[in-house]
């Protein structure tokens, strides 16, 4: 029997992926990215001045923050004003992470950028829809410190995006939606380079465990979805 997705994508196809550049007139950079029902929103932030531990040595950073609306998702949910929960805080450090391993931080100067990315609407993949999106209003703002002089040359090394792979019915398919990703046997987020190098591979077996080939095969689902998503942030940076 053939594996039926829900939306009928095929197992190798990407959800409905638009990103919007400039989406805020006050921040640096910034772009809305819809991934399917996913939605977030991704601001660059630019400051002059850096961490403690990186203050007199000539170099900047990169940082992110990571939150969910209230209302999200199909129940509430509630703010985390005191401090992160802890998949929060796990979220936001892949997304520096991720982001940090593409850019030279002695191009930058003193100067520390903040990502934020902000969920307004989730329907599986916020993850890997931050960190595609970050990218974007990541290089509108590195463009910016370009153009006012106050950098000599972008730090930005390569592309960064991420998207999710799993398994369905014993079936590796490619960008995982919530209904699918809450009932798969097997998730997994993958964050590339341009250059098809991997920064991150994160895989759980929720109920069988997978094989080499399984592996191989999401591997290679992966390397589609994030060169369709490379295609789409060079629309959005008009490059």
């Amino acid at each position: 029997m053939t594996f039926v997705r829900p939306d009928n994508r095929a197992i190798d196809q990407i959800r409905n992926t638009k990103i919007t550049p400039n989406i805020s007139p006050y921040a640096e950079g910034s772009a809305l990215i819809e991934v399917g029902g996913t939605k977030v929103i991704c601001t660059a932030s630019v400051e002059d001045r850096v961490p403690l531990f990186l203050r007199n040595k000539g170099i900047g950073w990169v940082t992110a923050e990571y939150a969910m609306l209230p209302r999200a998702t199909n129940t509430r949910t509630q703010r985390e004003t005191q401090r992160p929960s802890g998949r929060t805080q796990e979220i936001q450090r892949l997304i520096g992470r991720s982001l940090r391993a593409i850019v030279d931080t002695s191009r930058l100067g003193e100067r520390q950028v903040f990502l934020d990315c902000d969920v307004i609407q989730a329907d599986g993949g916020t993850r890997c829809a931050s960190i595609t999106g970050a990218y974007v209003a990541l290089a509108l703002a590195c463009r910016k410190l370009l153009k006012n002089g106050l950098i000599k040359n972008s730090p930005i090394l390569s592309e960064v995006a991420a998207v999710s792979v799993g398994i369905i019915e014993g079936t590796p398919i490619l960008d995982l939606a919530y209904v699918e990703d809450s009932t798969a046997e097997v998730d997994m987020n993958l964050v590339c380079t341009g250059s098809g190098r991997f920064i991150e591979i994160q895989g759980t077996a929720e109920r069988e465990p997978f094989t080499r080939d399984q592996m191989d095969e999401m591997l290679k689902l992966g390397e589609i979805g994030v060169n369709r998503l490379f295609e789409i942030q060079r629309l959005a940076l008009n490059v």
